[in-house]
Formats: structure tokens, sequence, C-alpha cells
């Protein structure tokens, strides 16, 4: 292949899910209902946070940007997906691809973020409860969230900025549902060390150390919890934990499945699997989570049901 065969497109084209129609078509319907689910799911929790004046504490301030993100995350990429498998039309333009890419990467930081603040707001809670007050004031729950966003924003700049000046084959489709770095740079004919040599960066300086903060985090809680006598103490206490450790779990193992790793291991059929996770098990699952875990929320969106039932009356 010649270097004729570079440049810099207009067009991109998705390979999608499956080389099988039937079974993309299939998935797509699931797809629809689980993207229903997120919507539902994560918006019930907006506007429960939005009508009840007792879910104003700390964590319900984070999990209302969570479920913002949530939505935002999905809706970047299911809808084209959608597209994609009930029209055939698998073409991506340039600046969209791109744009698609900048913000997935914006999404998934800003969640991550989150939920680092949120494992220091336990750790407040459980560790320090006569301080938190003062530490988790509402100003600084507001300050941790827009710097989360901040940082998110502006950290997917430079893939963007970089990505649009590389070069790609004509004639090679993006082996993936969506535009990923990762099968991006597969079909890169430009030279893509600096690419994944700011992804190292940005893993040593942003997902390395949220990720020791997040285990620092529950030592000391798992510490504190441990040195509690009554065991419904020590239930009561990880009881508030059990809700954002799930979804820590969920959300680390499956990043580090599709990013902590390098280009060259790039697997297409498990990447699509664990990305499917990621986009949309991911934000289903977390206001499924919080809402069944805590006492709080379900009483909140039974007060709501109520209210609302009254009214229809």
């Amino acid at each position: 292949m010649t270097f004729g065969d570079c440049y810099n497109g207009t067009l991109f084209t998705l390979l999608g899910l499956t080389d099988d129609h039937d079974l993309q078509v299939r998935v797509g319907v699931l797809l629809i209902f689980a993207y229903v689910i997120i919507f539902l799911g994560n918006f019930t929790i907006i506007a429960l946070f939005s009508a009840d004046s007792h879910l104003r504490s700390p964590m319900y301030i984070f999990l209302l940007n969570l479920s913002i993100i949530d939505i935002a995350f999905s809706s970047n990429i299911l809808p084209k997906l959608f597209n994609m498998l009930f029209t055939k039309q698998n073409k991506i333009s340039f600046a969209g691809c791109i744009t698609q890419m900048y913000m997935f990467i914006f999404l998934a930081l800003t969640e991550l973020l989150l939920l680092t603040a949120m494992a220091y707001d336990r750790y407040v809670a459980i560790c320090h409860p006569l301080n938190y007050i003062i530490v988790m004031s509402f100003a600084n729950c507001i300050g941790l969230s827009v710097a989360s966003w901040l940082v998110g924003f502006l950290d997917p700049i430079g893939h963007a900025v970089l990505i649009s000046n590389m070069n790609f084959w004509a004639d090679r489709p993006i082996d993936h549902f969506f535009c990923d770095v990762a099968p991006l740079l597969m079909i890169a004919c430009s030279d893509i060390s600096m690419v994944e040599m700011l992804d190292y960066i940005e893993g040593f300086l942003v997902a390395f150390p949220t990720f020791l903060l997040i285990l620092a985090s529950y030592i000391f809680i798992i510490s504190t919890i441990l040195k509690i006598k009554s065991a419904e103490g020590k239930q009561k206490a990880f009881s508030t934990c059990t809700s954002h450790l799930t979804c820590v779990i969920i959300y680390y193992g499956t990043m580090l499945c599709l990013h902590m790793k390098p280009t060259s291991s790039y697997f297409p059929k498990l990447d699509k699997l664990f990305a499917l996770v990621y986009v949309v098990l991911v934000p289903m699952l977390n206001p499924i989570i919080y809402c069944l875990k805590n006492k709080e929320v379900k009483k909140s969106l039974l007060n709501f049901k109520n209210t609302f039932f009254i009214k229809g009356l």
C-alpha cells in the first residue's frame, strides 16, 4: 500500500457490532430498551433531586451530576449506533468522528473524577463525621463537581488536536461501533507514538492517582468500620458505601479492560463487548443500584409517586 492511499479524511466507515446484520438488528432492539431504561432511570434521579429538598446532601449532588453524565454518555453513542443498525448507514464524517471521540473521553473522565469525589465524601462521612458538614459543605461539593467537569472538558483536547492532524488509510474502516481512540489509531498511517504517549501520561497523571485515592479512601473506611463494636453499627456504616463501591468496581473493571493497554493489544470482538458494558450497562445500573440501595431515594421516589398520583386524581 502506498502513501497515496493515505488521506486526512472527510468520511469514515464504522463496521458496527458484528457482520451478521440480523444479529445486529436483534441486539439493536435490546439496546433501545436499555437506552429507555438509562434515560428514565437517570432522569428520575434528576427529577427527584429537583423536587425533594431532602436530597440536597453532598452525595446526592454528586449523584445528580452522575445521572447527567450517564444520559449524555449513552446519547453520544447509541443514537448513531441505532441509525447504523436499522438503516445500514455506517458512514460518519471526520468532524463527527472526532467530536464523538472527544465527548466519550470528556464524559468518561468526568465520571471517573466524580466517583473519586464520592469516595472522598464517604471517607469524610465515616472517618470524620464531626467535620462532615464543614468539609463537605454545599460550596465545596459544587467546587468538586465543577472541577470534575472542567478537567474532563480540557483533558481530551490533546487527543482531538493530534488525531485531527493525522492521516488514515483510505480503504480501511473503523472496526468498532463508535469512534474510540484505539480503533482510530489502528487505521492511521501517520505516526501514532505521540497519541500513545499522551495516553500513558494521562493514565499516570489522572487514572492512576484517582484509583489510589479511591483505594486509600476505602482502606480508611474499612479500618474505621472494623473498629465499630456493634454488628448493627458496622452494617449501617458499610451500607452507606455499597452503592458507590459497586459502581466503582464495574466502572474500573471495564475501563481497565478497554483503555489500560497498548494500541497493538486491540481485539475488536472483545473490545466491543467491553465497550457495550461501558456505554450501556454502567449508565443503566448506576440509578438502579443507588435507588435500590438507598432508603432516602426510595422514600423520595415513593413520595413523588404518591404526590403525582394524588394530583392525577
